[in-house]
């Protein structure tokens, strides 16, 4: 048996409609972790759909449950030789909420659609679509060579989507469960649809809550403009006082300073396409003398991401008494998360925004990570891709979004790459997600190739 038997056993699951009933059958589960009556649907997705997968193709199984995750963890492992490397995978089962309202008709979020050669559905590209590839490309590899040839973990959570609640504690606690020589996972996006793309980490995620409170109670702008002040005024300055007016972020210490210059060099070689449905770039917008690609990998962005003043569909035609913004920093590695708030603080004390309060956030922040550019592995894993696509893949030094990628990196201690199946139109988290099917054709190939690859290491 041969790597091409291997591709061509993945690829036919594809064509059998195999893959795509499949993937229906997941997509079809409400898997949302923030919604606590979808709880049994997040198991139901462990028991039902993935531990017959696992228990098929010769894997142990355990399940973990955290507090206070959603939903619960699985750990399928094939243990094939302990003088073999190890490899670590890692995905997701949980979704955002449907919002169905928001979708186009015609089409529901817990039922997939087939459109011009896209799938639909909510799942399809955050994470049930990318995780199929994966399982599917194993289990092609099996049906071929009758082993891997590397021994293999994959980890399942049903609470990323929630902020990963738990995942960390588990992993610190059972760190012999969890060993590995390197992570191989598939999230998040390409850098374009048509760029088959490697990343090596992820910019960190964290929320900034502000909030200014006047008083109790409307009043009449007639009668008090002038008079009292606005917080809706006094909010939009203080932003203003943060973010430039093309975007770029104002407070030093919310940036890595530079750029280091094995990023740089990287970052040279990507140029950040657009697909049709794709918004048109704003290339005024960002920080100055940078690269778009700089931009959202090399860079950080602290944008707006909800405001709240008075009542635009109800309007008073009062002074409001109060104006709220939920601010997110996405920054790399380089920036020290603990400066932010008091920096922040600092920035609004010294522009006379005293009154500005900063609300403790409840959302989940996620640090920043990046493996080494010049791993082994990740030379490996290029060079693999290459062989099976006939032309290099893509290298970023981290995704634009976050993961909970130092969970692996830091307390694991592995170089970590991830092979995402999706682009950056894919409409996650949002209305309409959908998944090409070009791209799980060239996933599937990707992925049997390189565990292949893995598994027949000189």
């Amino acid at each position: 048996m041969t790597r091409a038997a291997a591709i061509a056993a993945a690829v036919d699951t594809l064509a059998s409609g195999r893959f795509k009933a499949d993937l229906a059958r997941r997509v079809a589960m409400p898997t949302v972790s923030r919604e606590a009556a979808h709880a049994p649907d997040l198991q139901r997705y462990l028991d039902d759909e993935l531990a017959p997968i696992f228990a098929r193709m010769g894997f142990d199984q355990r399940q973990f449950r955290r507090d206070p995750a959603p939903g619960g963890f699985l750990l399928a492992s094939r243990i094939e030789d302990p003088a073999l490397p190890t490899v670590l995978m890692y995905g997701h089962g949980d979704v955002v909420t449907g919002v169905p309202e928001m979708w186009s008709a015609g089409l529901s979020p817990f039922e997939l659609t087939e459109r011009d050669g896209v799938w639909y559905g909510r799942g399809t590209a955050d994470n049930k679509g990318q995780h199929s590839v994966n399982l599917a490309a194993i289990e092609a590899v099996l049906s071929v060579n009758g082993r891997l040839g590397f021994n293999l973990k994959f980890l399942m959570e049903m609470g990323e989507e929630y902020g990963s609640p738990g995942l960390a504690d588990l992993v610190a606690e059972n760190p012999e469960a969890f060993a590995a020589d390197m992570l191989i996972a598939s999230d998040g996006p390409r850098i374009g649809r048509l760029q088959p793309t490697i990343f090596l980490g992820a910019r960190g995620g964290l929320n900034i809550h502000l909030e200014v409170v006047a008083r109790e109670g409307y009043h009449h702008s007639g009668n008090w403009g002038g008079l009292l002040a606005n917080p809706g005024v006094e909010l939009a300055h203080a932003i203003a006082a943060l973010i430039g007016p093309t975007g770029e972020c104002l407070v030093p210490e919310l940036t890595p300073g530079r750029i280091p210059a094995d990023v740089q060099e990287a970052l040279a070689r990507c140029t950040i396409e657009t697909s049709p449905g794709d918004p048109p770039l704003d290339p005024w917008w960002g920080a100055p003398g940078l690269s778009q690609a700089e931009r959202v990998y090399g860079w950080s962005t602290l944008e707006v991401m909800e405001m709240e003043c008075g009542n635009i569909a109800k309007p008073l035609y009062a002074i409001p008494p109060w104006a709220r913004a939920r601010l997110q920093l996405r920054h790399p590695v380089g920036v020290d998360t603990d400066a932010v708030l008091p920096a922040v603080r600092r920035t609004l004390d010294a522009a006379g925004f005293q009154r500005v309060r900063i609300v403790p956030a409840t959302d989940a922040a996620f640090p920043a990570s990046r493996s080494d550019l010049q791993n082994d592995w990740v030379r490996f894993a290029s060079a693999s891709l290459e062989r099976t696509l006939g032309k290099p893949p893509v290298i970023l030094p981290n995704l634009g979004g976050s993961l909970p990628n130092t969970i692996f990196t830091d307390t694991l201690g592995l170089p970590t790459i991830w092979v995402p199946h999706s682009y950056p139109g894919c409409g996650q988290h949002g209305a309409d997600e959908h998944l090409p099917v070009s791209i799980v054709h060239e996933g599937l190939a990707m992925m049997a190739g390189l565990f292949w690859d893995l598994g027949h290491r000189a």
